[in-house]
């Protein structure tokens, strides 16, 4: 069974901006602009039934679009750094839905998740890259932000066995409901739209 979690997608606009990103530290392995996201919760591999008990719930959510930008850049790993990450302004509606989907998982009977929720775009590992080549790399894109885009939905990924970073396979949609006077059109009408298996 793959490793499934559940993520925000980033539209096509949002994911050019971090795509310029990319380049200028020796020793980063660069996540491709078609696998960025927002990880919601990591549900890891489970079993078909289990699976499918995640979906029913996940597919009961019943809670409203929010808008996000992202916003700055930095690193996880202070002494010995191993990702660059841009970071994502804070949303409540975000945060929201981040702990409904925590505690679907753990009444279904999975662990808590015991990383504190810190919203962010993985775009580079690093396997040999130094402290001071990172602190360098970051220094020159610290104004780094994008214009504000609506979530419209969140997505349940599914990953195979590598070494992390994708590819990343849609399993299901699920959608938030519209704000009343948001017109409709959202960020991923603009052909972001990935395949379902």
């Amino acid at each position: 069974m793959p490793r499934l979690f559940t993520a925000l997608e980033i539209p096509r606009n949002a994911a050019l901006s971090l795509s310029l990103l990319r380049g200028g530290l020796p020793g980063a392995r660069w996540i491709d602009v078609e696998n960025y996201h927002i990880t919601l919760r990591f549900i890891g591999d489970v079993d078909g039934r289990t699976a499918d008990e995640i979906v029913d719930r996940l597919d009961r959510i019943d809670r409203p679009e929010f808008q996000i930008s992202l916003n700055g850049v930095g690193s996880f790993g202070s002494k010995k750094p191993h990702s660059i990450w841009a970071g994502v302004t804070p949303s409540p509606e975000m945060f929201a839905l981040q702990g409904e989907i925590e505690r679907i998982c753990q009444r279904i009977g999975l662990p808590s998740d015991p990383r504190k929720f810190t919203p962010h775009v993985t775009l580079a590992r690093l396997k040999s890259s130094r402290v001071d080549e990172v602190v360098h790399y970051l220094s020159g894109r610290s104004d780094f932000h994008t214009t504000p885009f609506t979530v419209s939905r969140f997505v349940l990924l599914s990953s195979r066995e590598s070494v992390g970073g994708g590819p990343y396979l849609t399993e299901e949609v699920f959608s938030l409901h519209e704000r009343p006077g948001s017109g409709g059109m959202t960020a991923y009408d603009s052909g972001l739209e990935k395949s379902l298996i």
